[in-house]
């Protein structure tokens, strides 16, 4: 069942006189969704989330320099995935930092 199935229905039980409480007990769902459908006729629509960083986020600049630089070079000079997940690991690895980026330590 949708939510506005489910606010469709307990709205239309409200009005045959069911109670608040039987309400929550007959469709599972908290008091404040009773309140919630008995209130307005649409339930609210989500909120849109930021998107998150990702541990990727630091090497991207590098990986696409990388990529561009493919783009002029012979097929067999090219960068293959493991050598563009590589490349920027072993460059990090070189500086002395041992933590992944994104993570604690």
């Amino acid at each position: 069942m949708s939510k506005v199935e489910l606010y469709a229905a307990i709205r239309r039980d409200h009005r045959a006189g069911m109670k608040m409480r039987e309400l929550e007990r007959k469709y599972n769902v908290s008091w404040r969704t009773v309140k919630k459908a008995v209130d307005s006729v649409w339930p609210q629509p989500r909120k849109k989330l930021p998107p998150r960083p990702t541990a990727l986020d630091p090497y991207k600049p590098v990986i696409d320099e990388m990529l561009r630089t493919d783009l002029d070079a012979p097929r067999k000079q090219r960068h293959n995935g493991c050598e563009s997940f590589c490349t920027p690991l072993t460059s990090w690895f070189t500086t002395g930092t041992w933590t992944l980026p994104g993570t604690r330590g």
